[in-house]
């Protein structure tokens, strides 16, 4: 305990610039300051401050262990609000972003519920299909479905969820239904524009190898919304992923085809810079999230999908 009060003292006479700040905070005399400083300098055997009538100057190994003891500190305090985060209330502004289409169907509508656990948080929600830069960019954590790029961030994995091949009934009724991957050909397809995020194209499964294929129709959009659209009224066959169309597809709005085929789960994750010195309410929103996605009577589509697993934490990405 001592050791630990020392160490606090000496790093609130560092930031302070004197004895006399560090002890007025305290509330104690300053030479009780100045014996603790005296005792932790004894104790290492290095002297860390300067003390002049005017001034304290760090020494090298005081700015050295003064960073040392400002993490150790940090950890601390994580540690304990880790433990007793029932009687700790999160306060603060969080950053998040999520995948447009996702984010406005299944992360948009939990933040005020959210909010409403932790009235003294404020929450920015950015929907982008933009792989955003959380650290340069200033965000405490993404959203994202997919597979994730190796990067030094770490992921939770929330769940996971699957592109299929749907139609309307009306058009298979018209058209017929395809039996591979190849008839698409001769389908009319709703395939995203040749400007937005799908340059591989459909992707398929075909004895156990991926098969990316590259589709056309009458009708092409960068909105994903618009294609799904398109896709109840009868315009074509369209690739959406089942947190989308599941409840489409239980509803019997709409039909998949090529089920055989259908390409494995990808998974939906929550990541973010660190783990260490984490702000409450990052922790909690993250949790939160956990809660929600482990919740299958809340995601519709995924009981479709048979898609939604525990979430798991996810190794560091190398």
């Amino acid at each position: 305990m001592d050791r630990l009060k020392q160490m606090e003292t000496f790093v609130a006479v560092a930031n302070r610039g004197s004895l006399t700040a560090a002890a007025h905070a305290e509330g104690v005399a300053p030479a009780i300051i100045g014996r603790r400083i005296d005792a932790l300098e004894a104790r290492l055997g290095v002297k860390l401050l300067v003390r002049t009538t005017r001034r304290i100057t760090l020494t090298h190994e005081g700015v050295s262990f003064l960073e040392d003891c400002q993490r150790l500190l940090a950890e601390l305090q994580s540690a304990e609000s880790s433990v007793t985060a029932g009687g700790v209330k999160a306060s603060g502004h969080l950053r998040i972003t999520a995948p447009a289409g996702f984010g406005r169907k299944h992360v948009a509508p939990l933040v005020p519920e959210f909010l409403q656990r932790n009235p003294e948080v404020t929450l920015s929600l950015d929907l982008t299909d933009r792989l955003v830069d959380l650290v340069n960019e200033g965000y405490d954590c993404a959203v994202r479905v997919g597979a994730l790029a190796d990067s030094s961030l770490v992921s939770v994995r929330l769940g996971e969820s699957r592109r299929a091949c749907v139609a309307s009934p009306a058009y298979i009724r018209r058209h017929g239904a395809p039996q591979n991957p190849q008839d698409l050909q001769r389908h009319r397809c709703l395939p995203y524009s040749s400007v937005a995020s799908q340059p591989r194209g459909w992707v398929f499964q075909v004895d156990g190898e991926p098969l990316h294929l590259r589709v056309s129709g009458a009708l092409d959009c960068t909105d994903g919304a618009v294609l799904h659209q398109w896709c109840l009224e009868g315009h074509g066959l369209a690739w959406r992923s089942m947190w989308e169309v599941g409840e489409d597809l239980a509803a019997g709005r709409l039909v998949e085809v090529l089920a055989d085929f259908a390409a494995p789960p990808v998974g939906i994750h929550i990541v973010f810079a660190q783990r260490k010195h984490m702000p409450l309410r990052q922790r909690l929103w993250i949790d939160y999230l956990k809660d929600c996605f482990a919740n299958p009577a809340q995601w519709p589509w995924s009981r479709a999908a048979l898609a939604v697993t525990p979430p798991a934490v996810a190794a560091r990405s190398a």
